[in-house]
């Protein structure tokens, strides 16, 4: 058994079933519904369609990370169990959690001086991080020592790419990243943002194309071009909708069919509630290995 253990935030967006099957730790976030707070807890403490069907009736949702005497309460009983610890967090581009793991991890250190505690920023979100963990798993199954996972993490983190696409701009228009006028226009013409993850952890709109069907057809090409090995990609594949799951059938059916090499089938996973209440339902986002992001 390793001497260390595997950790990250519940935003890596998996089931509760696949982190204990793979023993993954993880720490949730916070979020509310109309004030009524909540854990991201992976759908435990409310169902992901009740969550989306709120937001889709307009409720106002808003989230919070996990703060860093929230992170020293979770790290600590590993310490003092002898064990040491990796932790990913959510990418840095996208919340101030990776500041506050590091925090505790500074002044715990302090106390348990023999320990190892390492804290790597992902660079990612949703189930393209978790993709991530679920790799890191794999080289803790094989001995490979805490060192070797961090290395592996650090240095291949920007080789998983994230690509999104919405169906529904009101909710970018409700967080101020559009104004109303582009919002309104955008859906009046079918419009479906094409976003993706930089190589600073920030999400990007890339393209803006016209109707579901060809934001499906166009995220699945940027698969094609930046897969490790093109149509030969031989790794694995997630997806995670926002009660969307029409349109992560039709985008994985695209995938197998296109990918004939695919290490498995495509596994499709939920939009966790952290990234989902930014996002809104009708968003789906598609990982995979590949090429170094770059911008």
């Amino acid at each position: 058994m390793a001497s260390y253990i595997i950790s990250c935030c519940s935003t890596s967006d998996l089931t509760k079933e696949h982190y204990e099957k793979r023993d993954i730790h993880y720490i949730c976030f916070h979020f509310s519904i109309d004030g009524k707070e909540y854990e991201d807890d992976l759908g435990q403490s409310i169902p992901f369609h009740t969550f989306y069907q709120e937001m889709a009736n307009g409720a106002i949702t808003k989230t919070s990370q996990v703060s860093a005497g929230e992170f020293l309460t979770y790290f600590e009983p590993f310490l003092k169990e002898g064990k040491d610890i990796i932790h990913v967090s959510l990418s840095s581009g996208l919340s101030g959690v990776y500041n506050s793991a590091t925090t505790a991890a500074s002044m715990l250190k302090e106390k348990y001086p023999d320990r190892k505690i390492y804290i790597v920023d992902s660079l990612g979100a949703s189930s393209g991080y978790g993709l991530i963990m679920d790799k890191l798993a794999d080289l803790r199954d094989e001995g490979k020592s805490i060192e070797e996972v961090r290395t592996f993490a650090e240095d291949h983190k920007l080789n998983l790419h994230h690509w999104f696409f919405s169906t529904d701009l009101k909710y970018y228009v409700r967080g101020g990243r559009i104004s109303k006028t582009s919002g309104f226009f955008g859906n009046l013409l079918h419009i479906c943002p094409l976003l993706n993850v930089d190589e600073d952890g920030h999400l990007i709109p890339r393209e803006k194309v016209r109707t579901v069907k060809r934001v499906e057809e166009t995220i699945v090409h940027k698969m094609v071009e930046n897969a490790d090995d093109g149509i030969n990609y031989s790794g694995k594949c997630y997806i995670s909708e926002a009660d969307c799951m029409n349109y992560a059938n039709e985008v994985k059916a695209l995938v197998e069919a296109q990918f004939k090499k695919l290490n498995g089938p495509v596994e499709i996973y939920s939009v966790g509630t952290t990234i989902g209440a930014h996002t809104g339902p009708g968003t789906l986002a598609l990982f995979f290995w590949g090429k170094k992001r770059s911008n």
